[in-house]
């Protein structure tokens, strides 16, 4: 389903936009962060964020690439749980996703079904009358969705491209962002600009980041550090389940 696959590559930007701005591992100093090198402040943020629990992001813009400007607005877990959505912007749809143990839903708009699914979109979108397409987390067909909602996935590539020291990095002046005090990094890498924003505060973790440059210019924010993520699902009666939409026989992971 096209819209998987777009709402995984939304989804991932948060993770990328964070892996090209942290470098390698350097050994912590004291606790004064806004006296600390510009790459060690990046690196106290880089362990902060896979140290959490849970959080919720909210990815919006272009990364460039000739990739198309989206939101990706998520809250997710360390046990795969999430909820949220992506919006893929200039009218193109909407999704929403919602994953709680091993049952997951989603639920395209109508723009997403006329512009992602050209063919068969319509009647899919008959068939659902505005309801959640419902399956489970082992179906092959929303597996992209799920990796989507795992926290470990966004994890795992921070911590999987945590060796790199290319680029160069600067400290800029303590400012505030949504009312935190924050000391921004940025490292200046392939022709883009990525700047963290690192909490001075509490654990430092990033409380945003900006990509800019070589065509891309994107913002990731980051809240909700180890809150849960919301438990509401959808009712029996506003769902259908993906087999009676993608067809029978769901292929098992």
């Amino acid at each position: 389903m096209t819209g998987q696959r777009i709402a995984t590559r939304a989804a991932a930007c948060a993770a990328v936009a964070l892996l090209v701005v942290t470098g390698g591992t350097v050994a912590q100093a004291d606790d004064d962060i806004e006296s600390l090198p510009a790459e060690q402040i990046a690196d106290r943020s880089r362990d902060a964020l896979l140290d959490v629990g849970s959080l919720h992001l909210r990815a919006r813009g272009d990364l460039g690439k000739n990739r198309s400007p989206m939101t990706v607005d998520l809250s997710l877990d360390r046990s795969g749980n999430c909820a949220g959505g992506v919006d893929l912007g200039e009218g193109k749809g909407e999704v929403e996703i919602i994953k709680r143990g091993d049952s997951v839903w989603v639920k395209p708009d109508a723009d997403f079904w006329e512009n992602q699914v050209p063919v068969g979109g319509s009647t899919f979108e008959s068939v659902l009358a505005g309801r959640y397409l419902k399956g489970s987390a082992s179906d092959s067909r929303l597996r992209p969705v799920v990796d989507a909602c795992d926290l470990d996935t966004f994890q795992k590539l921070v911590s999987d491209n945590a060796d790199s020291n290319a680029g160069t990095f600067t400290k800029g002046k303590v400012t505030t962002v949504d009312g935190v005090r924050a000391v921004p990094v940025t490292r200046t890498l392939h022709g883009q600009k990525l700047t963290a924003y690192v909490d001075t505060a509490g654990e430092h973790r990033p409380v945003r980041i900006t990509v800019r440059g070589d065509g891309a210019d994107a913002v990731v924010d980051f809240s909700g550090f180890d809150e849960p993520v919301p438990t509401a699902t959808p009712p029996a009666e506003d769902t259908v389940d993906v087999s009676a939409v993608l067809g029978r026989g769901p292929a098992q992971s």
